[in-house]
């Protein structure tokens, strides 16, 4: 089994929803628990953004701005103008770090009517809307958490998949229209057809599970072959799986809770995986120090898909736009 390395060590207590963003070069991550969105390019110090509430997922928005999903509603950001360009990233060196307390701008309340869910995975669709789920945060974690989708032209949009307790590995196949989830709990990855404008699914079909009984599917993303990777919470692995959902490798990463699989680096051929140090033991932390920390692997060939930016073309009125951004040469 081929090994992922430690690629920044970090201590974050639930480290998810890793990504890449061509415009500032850079990985961007958020730790849960600590209410915080990171900014990493590698060779620099981490750039840590504080929020208001714990942020589950977010997403890059095309006019500059950050969609952020906060526990109970949706906002928007914009980052501080000296943050938002990789030039002020570069006058960073690694024994500097920032920290800056992001202010925000609520949208809408998701489930306001239920306290014990909370705002957990999500990524863009293929036409850039917002696709999330929620999870059960009560020590029963019954099956009462949703998925919705979330657009400008349509508002908040609850997808008619079953309650789940905690939702997960939502990706979309390279044409869009197909979409993988899962309840993590369940230990399946399920696939359904989806349409983005009307916000339907339908077909759902199991589409893989993952071997071992302490393996429980996290994040997933898909690469440029259409394949699906997900991190395996609980098995300090990363599987590959083909578009049939035959299990083509596991890539084994030093600590028992990776998270979020990402593809990206500047050629697009780096496997990213962040990790949580929760739910770990004093023993198991004293024998994966690295736990939270980025792990890497640089792969054969390019396999990185731009995730789709949110459209937020019709949000204008919402924020003041950001300053325009020159990627660096």
């Amino acid at each position: 089994m081929n090994h992922l390395q430690q690629a920044l060590a970090h201590t974050a207590t639930l480290g998810e929803g890793l990504s890449w963003h061509d415009n500032t070069e850079s990985w961007w991550w958020t730790d849960i628990e600590a209410a915080s969105l990171q900014n990493w390019k590698p060779g620099q110090a981490v750039a840590t953004y504080r929020l208001p509430d714990r942020l589950g997922s977010f997403v890059h928005c095309s006019s500059g701005r950050i969609l952020l999903g906060l526990a109970k509603r949706l906002c928007f950001a914009s980052l501080p103008k000296n943050a938002a360009v990789p030039a002020s990233l570069a006058q960073l060196t690694t024994s500097q770090a920032t920290t800056v307390q992001l202010p925000v701008q609520s949208l809408v309340a998701v489930d306001p009517a239920e306290p014990r869910t909370r705002v957990n995975d999500g990524r863009t669709d293929r036409r850039g809307y917002f696709v999330f789920g929620t999870m059960n945060e009560a020590p029963e974690k019954r099956p009462i958490a949703s998925f919705y989708q979330f657009s400008m032209p349509y508002g908040l949009r609850r997808l008619a998949l079953p309650a789940v307790a905690i939702a997960n590995s939502i990706c979309f196949s390279l044409d869009g229209k197909t979409m993988y989830f899962t309840d993590t709990l369940s230990r399946r990855i399920q696939q359904c057809d989806y349409d983005a404008e009307t916000a339907s699914v339908s077909n759902i079909r199991l589409f893989a599970i993952p071997e071992g009984d302490e393996a429980y599917p996290d994040g997933s993303v898909i690469d440029r072959n259409g394949c699906l990777w997900n991190a395996e919470w609980g098995a300090g692995s990363v599987a590959q799986y083909a578009p049939d959902g035959r299990c083509l490798q596991r890539l084994s990463v030093p600590t028992i809770n990776p998270t979020c699989p990402a593809f990206g680096g500047v050629n697009g051929d780096y496997l990213m995986v962040s990790s949580a140090r929760q739910e770990m033991s004093a023993e198991e932390l004293s024998r994966m120090p690295a736990a939270g920390s980025l792990f890497a692997m640089q792969m054969d060939a390019p396999l990185a898909v731009a995730d789709t930016l949110f459209d937020d073309s019709d949000a204008g009125s919402v924020l003041p736009l950001p300053p325009k951004t020159i990627k660096r040469q």
